[in-house]
């Protein structure tokens, strides 16, 4: 079955610098400006806060490379589903879809969004200040969550009217938080009278943990606690969950590569350039925090955002707030964009496969999946209502990077299946490239099984969920076409 188009065939409108800016804009939300304060709290050292970071890094660029060999053999929209139903059958590929719509992709798009409303009401503290618009219990309904999902679905209509409108405004924010980071990172160094940068380094490769609460809940900031052997191999896994998931979504490029321009080379060139910048970016802008900061600033910053107190450092403390407060609305508006443009590509050619809402199908007259785009935008803000995508992303993270070593792993598969298949492009450094990621990836989650569980099951069993609903469908669409 082919999809449906009202209008003509979409030419290829991403040339790439787009596709590039795609996965850097994907890439940067809010995790960078919050989540080194769960690092320093597990790790306690300023050695350890880097090494979690380099760590990343590799793995994400070694991923992305890794891709690279699969986008350039398959290169049509759906990306990472793609090349698990090509590889593994269309089981693989539907779990893969299933978490990715359940709430990878839009528990995403819905804690973006939240983050973007939170930042917001810095600049407007009546968004703050005003009582809930329904309260029952401890749930709760606030208008920084109705500006959440209003940005949802502006940007999800935005990206109904054309690639051409989405690409644009991807461009502009993309752009626009990278100078912003650039300027961070070197006013960072220029502006800050009192450097803690000798402080934090002098532990060397001592590591620390304060992960003790009061009654109440709060994080205590006294008596840090020398760990050292596994325990240390415990940390960096639970310290992990916030750096890999400020790193993902780079592979959204995958999903739109029936878009753009040259998809053979340009997918992989855009997910390597992108990739290894935004990892530049963000070791740069914690180096930044390891200079204005201490260690119990780092760990204990008010609702871990280290980016603002460390601005305030930089900037004053008035002018500090604001400034991160822009920088993250910007950076989270064009992270929301990025992955709405994507994310429904996959499930269109879910829907072509069958697995997925039929009405996915079609574009419209402007050649985008507008009621596949909806679909996504709608279940986004459902969860945004619902409050709990942060808790479901902080257990997702295992799952995503299970996903991404079995595409992996898939390279290698099908180097040993497969190897006369053509190649336009092939993974640098093979097979050691793939086999570093397997590795480390390997580590992580077995470190989380380990020590860490209350981030592995949820994400599992959401996955285990999509097994049935697999099986319906089979069973669906086998009796539709005895029909």
């Amino acid at each position: 079955m082919e999809i449906q188009k009202e209008g003509e065939p979409s030419k290829r409108k991403l040339s790439l610098f787009d596709a590039t800016m795609l996965v850097m804009g994907s890439m940067i939300g809010s995790g960078i400006f919050i989540v080194s304060a769960d690092i320093m709290r597990n790790l306690g050292s300023g050695y350890w806060l880097i090494v979690v970071w380099i760590i990343t890094g590799v793995m994400t660029v070694a991923a992305a490379i890794s891709y690279g060999e699969l986008s350039s053999m398959f290169p049509k929209a759906g990306g990472q589903y793609t090349y698990l139903k090509e590889i593994f059958g269309k089981m693989m590929g539907f779990l893969y879809g299933w978490g990715l719509f359940t709430v990878i992709q839009t528990g995403t798009i819905a804690a973006v969004a939240v983050a973007f409303g939170k930042f917001t009401a810095y600049l407007i503290p009546a968004l703050n200040d005003a009582a809930p618009i329904f309260q029952s219990g401890s749930y709760k309904i606030t208008w920084i969550q109705i500006l959440a999902i209003a940005v949802i679905l502006l940007l999800t209509y935005i990206n109904t009217k054309g690639v051409e409108g989405g690409k644009i405004l991807q461009n502009i924010f993309t752009g626009s938080k990278i100078v912003a980071l650039i300027g961070l990172i070197v006013l960072g160094f220029l502006l800050v009278k009192n450097s803690f940068w000798s402080g934090n380094m002098s532990l060397g490769w001592s590591a620390f943990n304060n992960l003790k609460t009061d009654p109440s809940g709060n994080l205590l900031k006294s008596g840090w606690e020398s760990i050292s052997g596994m325990t240390i191999m415990g940390g960096i896994a639970a310290a992990m969950v916030g750096s890999v998931f400020s790193s993902v979504a780079w592979e959204n490029v995958t999903f739109v590569s029936g878009e753009i321009e040259n998809p053979r080379k340009n997918v992989v060139r855009s997910m390597v350039l992108g990739t290894t910048a935004v990892m530049i970016l963000y070791l740069m802008v914690n180096f930044v925090y390891l200079n204005t900061l201490n260690r119990d600033s780092i760990a204990f910053a008010l609702n871990d955002r280290v980016a603002v107190v460390a601005s305030e450092q930089i900037f004053g403390s008035g002018v500090g707030t604001i400034v991160i407060a822009v920088l993250v609305m910007i950076s989270t508006f064009g992270c929301v964009n990025g992955i709405v443009l994507a994310g429904a590509r996959v499930f269109q050619s879910m829907a072509e496969d069958g697995m997925f809402f039929k009405a996915a199908l079609k574009n419209n007259k402007n050649g985008v999946p507008e009621k596949s785009l909806w679909m996504q935008g709608i279940w986004a803000s459902v969860l945004c209502l619902s409050g709990q995508y942060g808790n479901l992303l902080d257990m997702i993270s295992f799952v995503i990077v299970l996903f991404y070593m079995i595409t992996v792993f898939g390279v290698i598969y099908l180097r040993i299946k497969k190897p006369n298949v053509e190649r336009p492009y092939k993974t640098w450094l093979y097979p050691v490239t793939p086999i570093i990621y397997l590795l480390i990836g390997a580590a992580f989650c077995v470190l989380l099984l380990i020590y860490k569980q209350q981030y592995t099951w949820p994400g599992l069993l959401i996955v285990i969920l999509g097994v049935p609903v697999y099986f319906s469908l089979i069973k669906k669409n086998s009796r539709l076409n005895q029909i």
